[in-house]
């Protein structure tokens, strides 16, 4: 199955969640904001989510600066 994330294409062996899918790419859950097929979504709703085929995702990392 392949979706799209942050513009690039990215094949995964079977469904998953949302959720499970940011824990195994290693993303600190506190400061990201996912966009899922052009909607922001709820950090809470994230575990409810199972990603299809052809779904975008536009994970969006807060840093800090100055």
């Amino acid at each position: 199955m392949t979706v799209k994330v942050n513009g690039k294409e990215e094949v995964l062996e079977k469904e998953i969640s949302l959720l499970q899918f940011l824990q195994s790419k290693n993303i600190d859950l506190d400061v990201v904001v996912v966009e899922y097929n052009y909607d922001i979504v709820q950090r809470d709703k994230w575990g409810e989510i199972t990603l299809k085929e052809g779904d975008n995702l536009e994970v969006l990392q807060f840093v800090g600066g100055g």
